[in-house]
């Protein structure tokens, strides 16, 4: 910013700015000035096929062999990495799918059971059973003295492999 003073004694202040290659002048003060134009600027042809001819250029030099085989070896590699991961997800889903067939399968083989336990508790009658037991096999509740107790070693059943000591 700079500040003049004419000779009538009027304070100015100009402004410049260059904006898309043109330069606009501020001044301030009360009265009206013609404005001044700049003159056009001469469009040279040949400078801006130049650049453009120097900027081709200078992409093509960057292209040395050495630059092709690394772009065309990570593109190769980037390839590789891609379908080893679909074919490594289309396993995956193989697997999810097989797993959710099991679980079915299981689970049906569960129902059938449990149906399969009920007709067979339904068809039998535990009184009759008991009654049998009691009174034409000679069986009687167990006493105090006949009972021995194990402890179980994280498994759901006991397995005798040796008649039980009489103490």
């Amino acid at each position: 910013m700079a500040r003049l003073e004419n000779e009538s004694g009027i304070r100015r202040s100009q402004y410049s700015r260059t904006d898309n290659r043109r330069t606009y002048a501020y001044v301030d003060g009360n009265t009206a000035r013609k404005l001044q134009h700049a003159p056009a600027e001469k469009k040279n042809q040949t400078t801006s096929s130049n650049t453009a001819v120097r900027r081709r250029a200078s992409r093509r030099a960057g292209m040395n062999m050495g630059y092709v085989l690394f772009l065309t070896a990570s593109a190769l590699i980037t390839v590789f990495m891609c379908v080893n991961f679909l074919s490594l997800q289309a396993e995956c889903t193989k697997l999810r799918r097989e797993v959710t067939n099991l679980e079915v399968k299981l689970d049906s083989a569960k129902l059938e059971n449990d149906s399969d336990y009920e007709s067979i508790m339904t068809g039998i009658d535990m009184e009759h059973v008991k009654d049998v037991a009691m009174n034409k096999l000679g069986m009687d509740y167990a006493k105090k003295g006949q009972i021995v107790t194990y402890s179980r070693n994280d498994s759901d059943y006991v397995r005798q492999y040796q008649d039980v000591p009489e103490e």
